[in-house]
């Protein structure tokens, strides 16, 4: 490695100073690079929205500053970040939020924002599956089943949102944490039947739709299904107001990590949790309140005022009066030589993928509608400090991102609308987005969602797949739902091998044909914007 300040002759510069050190560590456990460099780009390293937020997080941790995560946008390469931290110590820019720290365990413990809108939907519609979150997982090998019993224990004592009940209060509804105990396995065994495969998928979707009860609970299910000796899917069910997208993660790699040690006869190598999602609700109360609220709010009403009704989409019947749920979905996988380009424009504009995707998106969305003022919603992960990344819990919030399509406008110029707007929204992310609709008082209609009705994702965050000391391997597997939240949810992800392209689509008002011909012409923009 080259001395401190040295250019090696790759034209590699290491970092001299101590804070240029200590950034390049974060960038480099961040995003999985061996060296960084005084010259390297954050975002040419391979960083997204959602690594950068982490990326703020631990800056905030480390340095004990508050930079905004617009910041890494306009100084992406790690001397000029470093230089601006530096300037920030200097100028005393401490951190402002207060310290997510434990609280008393009391039987009124709050809700969070989000978690209070699942509580209110499930009082108006009980027994609803629209909120369950599936996770199967093959596991392949010979599987210790003792050792499985003992990592879902361990796992339900480690997170108390997976022992949480919700039950009301003098009105209001209070979260519930059970002490912790072994958690029921249902286990069944379909190792002599000869359509095993078929009948594990239909258990899978039966699973999905099988209601939660929030007060009585438990919250979350385990299921394994034996297909033979070495061959066993691990189905787990979890309600939304407990879990997220996130935490699927979490507990695939937790599940992994304990298994790999109680099947080998070792403690667990999981460290103890310094706060739970109790706490985060309490702070998330506690904080987000006067005027912290209102100059966040104040934002989101510059910004979303005067915005369109609704996006008027044409739809293959006539829409319900009420919103209805009833969805499918189809999908598509672009070429790789496409992926790189836009990979390559996004780079040039200082965009991430995301809004690039996001920009095409919106500009075909307007073409269909006749419209040039485009409402997107997105979900953000909501875990912007680093005590929250190994938890799991109801942290994901929806951000509402608003594009003007002008008629005349090059996608470079909006693609820079875009970006602007997506800076400004995650920079103003912590007002959930139930507060929003509270504060904002759209016009109330049964048939649609409020402020927007067209989702946008861009997955960062894949399961992850392991492969154990013991032989045993954990392959996360999709599992389809027959759900819809919104007319129309695009869900995009680089999986390698291309782009691919998932399109869930509200079946009471489209057709697959429609769905699939709106995925084709979204190919077609791809292609002419590359």
């Amino acid at each position: 490695r080259p001395e401190l300040g040295e250019v090696d002759a790759r034209g590699f510069i290491a970092p001299r100073t101590l804070t240029e050190q200590q950034l390049a560590s974060i960038w480099s456990e961040l995003l999985g690079a061996k060296q960084v460099g005084l010259s390297d780009s954050f975002f040419e390293l391979g960083g997204h929205s959602l690594l950068a937020t982490q990326a703020i997080s631990r800056i905030r941790q480390t340095f004990q500053v508050e930079l905004p995560l617009r910041a890494l946008f306009e100084d992406a390469v790690l001397e000029r970040l470093a230089t601006r931290i530096d300037l920030a110590i200097n100028a005393g820019s401490g951190v402002r939020m207060p310290p997510l720290v434990r609280v008393e365990r009391t039987d009124a413990l709050p809700l969070s924002f989000a978690q209070q809108r699942l509580w209110f939907l499930d009082q108006l519609e009980p027994g609803g599956t629209s909120y369950n979150i599936p996770t199967a997982v093959r596991l392949s090998g010979e599987l210790d089943v003792p050792a499985l019993r003992r990592t879902f224990g361990e796992l339900v004592r480690r997170h108390e949102s997976l022992r949480t009940t919700f039950r009301a209060m003098s009105g209001s509804p209070v979260q519930v944490v059970a002490p912790a105990s072994e958690v029921p396995l249902t286990w069944l065994d379909l190792s002599g039947e000869a359509d095993a495969e078929a009948r594990a998928q239909a258990l899978a979707e039966e699973e999905v739709r099988r209601p939660f009860n929030l007060e009585q609970g438990p919250l979350f299910r385990v299921t394994l299904i034996r297909l033979s000796a070495v061959e066993h899917v691990l189905l787990l069910s979890v309600h939304h107001i407990v879990s997220d997208g996130w935490s699927r993660g979490v507990l695939v790699r937790e599940v992994a990590a304990l298994y790999g040690a109680y099947s080998t006869g070792q403690p667990s190598p999981l460290p103890e949790l310094a706060v739970q999602y109790a706490d985060y609700a309490a702070w998330q109360r506690d904080w987000l309140q006067g005027d912290v609220l209102e100059a966040q709010l104040a934002y989101w009403k510059r910004q979303l005022g005067g915005a369109p009704h609704a996006l008027e989409l044409p739809t293959d019947r006539p829409r319900p009066a009420v919103q209805t749920f009833r969805g499918s979905s189809c999908s598509v996988t672009m070429p790789l030589s496409l992926r790189d380009t836009l990979w390559a424009l996004s780079r040039e504009e200082g965009a991430t993928p995301f809004m690039t995707l996001l920009a095409a998106w919106q500009v075909l969305l307007s073409r269909y509608s006749g419209q040039d003022d485009i409402s997107v919603g997105t979900p953000i992960a909501g875990r912007n400090r680093t005590e929250l990344e190994g938890l799991i819990g109801f942290f994901i919030n929806t951000l509402v991102l608003r594009t003007q399509v002008a008629g005349d406008a090059t996608f470079r110029q909006v693609l820079r609308q875009v970006r602007e707007v997506a800076l400004g929204a995650y920079a103003h992310q912590e007002v959930p987005f139930e507060k929003l609709v509270e504060e904002l008082k759209p016009e109330r209609d049964m048939s649609r969602s409020s402020l927007f009705q067209v989702m946008f994702s861009l997955q960062n965050a894949p399961l992850p797949t392991a492969q154990l000391p013991t032989g045993l391997r954990l392959q996360p597997v999709d599992a389809e739902g027959d759900t819809a939240k919104f007319e129309l949810s695009l869900d995009m992800g680089d999986r390698g091998q291309g782009l691919s392209a998932s399109l869930e689509y509200n079946t009471d008002l489209f057709d697959a044909a429609t769905a699939q011909r709106l995925l084709a012409h979204f190919s077609v923009l791809l292609e002419g914007i590359a």
